[in-house]
C-alpha cells in the first residue's frame, strides 16, 4: 500500500504537518524532503515559514550547522557581503511576492538582513534554486543527502 505525501511527512515530522500544501523537493530516494506550506494553518494562525525541510538527515545537518553558531556567523557574512546582502533581499522580496497574505520574509523574518533560521534558508535555496546565500549555507554541509533513505 502506498503512502500519501502527507503520511510521510508526518512519520518524518513525528506529528501532522501544519499547513500543509505540498512538496516542493524530493529526496534522490523519492521522499518528501522539503514542502510548501500556505499561509495559514489549518485553525486560521498565520504560518510563516513558506518551504519547510522535513528530511530528518537534513534537519540534522542544518540544526548542527545552527548549533555551531550558523545563524549568527551567516548574519555577519551577510553584512559583510554586498552580494549576499543583495541575494538575501532579493530572496525577502521573492518570499513576499510568493506569499503576499504575510508581510514576512523568509522564515517569517521581519528584520531586513538578519536571518531567523538557516533550515528556512535552506528550504528556500532548495525549493527556489538561484538563492546565492542558501545555496552557500546547503553547501556548507558535510553532505545534502544520506547515503541511504532516513525515512523508514
Amino acid at each position: 500500500m502506498s503512502q500519501t505525501d502527507r503520511e510521510v511527512v508526518e512519520r518524518q515530522l513525528g506529528r501532522p504537518p501544519r499547513a500543509f500544501r505540498a512538496v516542493s523537493v524530493r529526496c534522490p530516494f523519492g521522499r518528501p524532503a522539503v514542502t510548501e506550506q500556505q499561509p495559514f494553518d489549518e485553525n486560521g494562525r498565520p504560518f510563516p515559514t513558506q518551504y519547510y525541510v522535513t528530511c530528518r538527515a537534513l534537519v540534522a545537518a542544518i540544526s548542527r550547522l545552527e548549533a555551531a553558531g550558523g545563524v549568527d556567523r551567516w548574519t555577519q557574512a551577510v553584512h559583510g557581503d554586498d552580494e549576499l546582502a543583495a541575494s538575501l533581499a532579493a530572496a525577502e522580496a521573492e518570499q513576499r511576492r510568493i506569499r503576499p497574505e504575510l508581510d514576512a520574509g523568509i522564515g517569517g523574518s521581519t528584520r531586513t538582513g538578519s536571518l531567523k533560521c538557516l533550515h528556512a534558508h535552506a528550504a528556500f535555496a532548495l525549493a527556489r534554486p538561484g538563492y546565492t546565500l542558501g545555496d552557500r549555507i546547503v553547501a556548507e554541509l558535510p553532505a545534502l543527502w544520506p547515503e541511504s533513505c532516513c525515512t523508514p
